[in-house]
């Protein structure tokens, strides 16, 4: 029964991975200009060019994990402002789904603007948004979707964090939903074959949430909590080993290298496709070893905090074997941590009944955490 099971949800997730058919195989490049305004730089020029982009690159991540508190350092913006407009949903699928178009038509929210410490050529991505589902007390947490999400998804536990005095900020993460430059269909351009358009999206994630936390500050919250899905629990572990603010954290599916869940995942076979007649793993990882959550586990454990790890038995993007690694980790160093195993799959975590087990254990989670 346990293999024909397995064989189900593996069927399933593929069939779940293959419904969006516009992903774009791009051929691998170095994107050295990416780093021109980088810290970090040990003596190099501002808007040097090297000839040979991978060895830049190697040097480049191995002077990030030695200094990522400068890399992952940030000037809090000066332009918070609450915006109220209509809700979209920003769909990156071929064909959106008119129904959930329908539902929020003509409905209103809140949404915190500023401009994004990390400077980028983009100016639909410059500008930072994140939903604000406020709540009484001094308990917020940040919150960071999946890649390729829409700009509606995690609604409901927003709002089921604030039936728990929680408030929320839900973040649109770099390229994603109103941030996706006019040019592309998919928040491409935060996870691709470019090397360097890649590490930058990653640190512009955590400038934000940390310019996020600023705010909070501001508003009054003093009990930090970071919750993120997917690429979106990559970037949160990076942030909550950089700013000892964060306190709660839960990182819904885990995994140590980030090259590894490109190379292996089922939802980044095209990027694969686009990098492996170049480049192989081994050399992709040291590319991508400063924001591979695996690089920073001394400096998670600076600052006390309790963490929740969920992770799917089943999945083919999240390999299991990979977030049994990170338990490992947590265990090594004595973390205080807690363990939730889901009998699913990647996607399939967000189809019923399976969505409603992981928000279970999310909110039963925030809700004691903060306590101590």
């Amino acid at each position: 029964m346990s293999s024909r099971y397995m064989q189900w949800m593996h069927d399933w997730e593929t069939g779940l991975t293959s419904v969006d058919n516009n992903r774009v195989v791009r051929p691998l490049e170095w994107g050295v200009e990416w780093a021109r305004d980088w810290p970090c730089r040990n003596g190099f020029p501002p808007g040097h060019i090297p000839q040979d982009g991978e060895q830049f690159f190697q040097d480049f991540n191995r002077r990030i994990v030695a200094g990522s508190d400068e890399f992952y350092s940030h000037a809090t913006p000066r332009d918070f402002r609450l915006e109220k407009r209509e809700i979209q949903v920003f769909s990156t699928r071929q064909k959106p789904d008119l129904k959930l178009e329908r539902q929020v038509r003509g409905t209103y929210a809140e949404f915190l603007r500023f401009t994004s410490p990390a400077r980028t050529p983009y100016p639909e991505n410059k500008l930072m948004n994140a939903r604000w589902f406020p709540a009484r007390g001094r308990r917020a947490v940040v919150l960071l979707p999946h890649w390729n999400a829409d700009a509606v998804a995690y609604t409901g536990l927003c709002r089921a964090l604030n039936l728990l005095g929680i408030a929320v900020l839900r973040m649109s993460l770099p390229y994603h939903d109103i941030r996706r430059p006019a040019e592309i269909d998919r928040a491409d351009y935060a996870v691709s074959a470019n090397i360097g358009r890649t590490l930058d999206a990653c640190r512009q994630s955590v400038i934000d949430v940390r310019s996020c936390l600023d705010w909070l500050e501001h508003q009054g919250y003093n009990r930090l909590g970071i919750l993120g899905t997917s690429l979106g629990s990559c970037y949160a572990f990076l942030a909550s080993a950089h700013d000892p603010r964060i306190r709660v954290a839960a990182f819904n599916h885990a995994s140590t290298h980030f090259a590894d869940v490109v190379w292996h995942g089922q939802s980044t076979r095209h990027i694969r496709q686009g990098l492996e007649s170049q480049i192989d793993l081994d050399r992709l990882r040291v590319l991508w070893s400063a924001i591979s959550p695996m690089s920073y586990f001394p400096h998670f454990a600076r600052a006390p905090k309790k963490s929740l790890i969920v992770y799917a038995k089943y999945d083919l993007t999240f390999l299991p074997e990979f977030s049994r690694h990170v338990v490992e980790q947590f265990e090594r160093l004595a973390l205080d941590h807690k363990v939730v195993i889901l009998p699913c799959g990647h996607y399939s975590t967000g189809e019923t009944p399976y969505k409603y087990m992981d928000g279970w254990h999310i909110a039963s989670f925030f809700r004691t955490a903060f306590e101590s």
